[in-house]
């Protein structure tokens, strides 16, 4: 058996089973630590003995084993009788929990559990990305830029609160609701971002965390059909991953929009985001992931990159920047402003935000201002950018992409 299996099986169902185990003992850190001992035994044991009929449900049996264990070797044990009370009862009549949708609301209740209020939104964000999806606290840090210590300590302490507090594993109801919604919806898209734009490794994208946004944003949107930004953000996340199979080549090497088979889009995905996002859009004030998916409608409904409505995407960028004022949405409206008026435009653009020094370590802003730079004929300018890009990008596709960027600008200022 290759350890690529347990990886995989891994990052599938990380979040699935870690939900279960912390709905049945109410503590995190004892769920935490079954479920590790729980793959460190499968890695022992498999590759020796073979992978079970139902590995999903040999690592959730086993988890909940190594978990009754570890209450019962702790000197608290009597503090801890309750939870392993429950653990036991839940072992003995719950084996459909082996099955991947026997709860698909599961983990929705995990990410409201850690988006209550009395945590602070970065540590709400860390904590469901860290239970969620299984990152490491290394990728977690990594995605907020911080030491992996202090996030590490974040985690643990928003642990802490949630059992000191007693806040309870559940979707809220009434007006509990909405005030966690937008953490929640922020949570989803962070995850679906995770995948789709894998921040580190060798994979471009990550298949399984796009798939669990895309499935969490279902259950959200029918939780909540009054909601038009549930549908929004649901539509967002389609019609992006309608993209999924065509951004990378068979070497896995990123392949640029301009560039993609559109035939290989999944139409029955963009059908399905195009018809969500006039319903998200329909409203008298529009949200944030209803613009976006309006911005993503644009890029599908075009038939060839040459057909985009470049000017109504800049226009979308304008409101949500509006909206939501950020260098990252001020960049994107750049690049839509260069596509549509000329690269000197989006330049003079991009200028004011390297000027402000926000971006500067943010690969994207420097990889799109060498862009421009090609585009407008400045090569000698454009390798400089290219160069500042690659001293801060961590994806490897993306490197390699910018290496090859890097390469023909150079060839080319040299023969000219």
């Amino acid at each position: 058996m290759h350890p690529a299996e347990i990886t995989t099986l891994y990052r599938e169902n990380y979040g699935r089973i870690l939900a279960s185990l912390i709905r049945a003992l109410g503590s995190f850190e004892l769920a935490e630590d079954a479920l590790q001992d729980a793959f460190a035994a499968a890695v022992e044991q498999w590759p020796r003995e073979g992978m079970p009929n139902n590995p999903a449900g040999w690592i959730a049996s086993t988890a909940r084993h190594k978990a009754i264990d570890r209450a019962r070797r702790q000197s608290w044990f009597s503090e801890r009788r309750d939870e392993i009370a429950r653990l036991i009862e839940f072992e003995m009549s719950s084996e459909s929990e082996d099955e991947p949708d026997a709860f698909p609301d599961e983990r929705l209740r995990l990410i409201f559990t850690c988006c209550h209020p009395a945590i602070n939104r970065e540590a709400q964000i860390a904590l469901s990305m860290r239970t969620l999806c299984g990152l490491t606290t290394e990728e977690v840090a990594r995605a907020f830029v911080i030491p992996t210590s202090t996030m590490a300590q974040r985690i643990v302490r928003a642990q802490r609160k949630i059992s000191a507090a007693g806040i309870p594993y559940e979707v809220p109801s009434g007006d509990a609701l909405p005030e966690r919604l937008e953490s929640v919806m922020a949570v989803i898209y962070l995850v679906f971002n995770e995948g789709y734009l894998a921040s580190s490794g060798d994979e471009l994208v990550r298949r399984d965390l796009c798939a669990e946004a895309i499935r969490l944003a279902r259950i959200l949107s029918a939780l909540l059909p009054n909601q038009p930004e549930t549908r929004g953000l649901l539509a967002l996340m389609l019609l992006h991953d309608s993209r999924r199979d065509t951004r990378a080549d068979s070497n896995g090497d990123l392949v640029l929009l301009e560039n993609q088979d559109r035939t290989r889009w999944d139409h029955r995905q963009i059908a399905e985001g195009l018809t969500l996002t006039v319903e998200a859009m329909s409203g008298d004030a529009p949200g944030p992931y209803a613009i976006q998916a309006a911005i993503a409608a644009e890029h599908a409904r075009a038939t060839n990159f040459q057909q985009t409505d470049w000017s109504r995407i800049a226009q979308l960028y304008a409101m949500l920047l509006e909206m939501r004022p950020s260098p990252i949405i001020a960049l994107n409206r750049a690049v839509a402003v260069a596509m549509a008026e000329g690269p000197e435009e989006g330049l003079a653009l991009i200028a004011e935000l390297e000027a402000s020094g926000e971006l500067n370590d943010y690969y994207l802003m420097w990889a799109a201002k060498g862009d421009l730079l090609r585009r407008n004929g400045n090569l000698l300018e454009a390798a400089v950018a290219y160069r500042r890009a690659l001293e801060v990008v961590s994806s490897s596709p993306d490197r390699r992409f910018l290496m090859r960027r890097l390469a023909e600008v150079e060839a080319s200022s040299e023969s000219s």
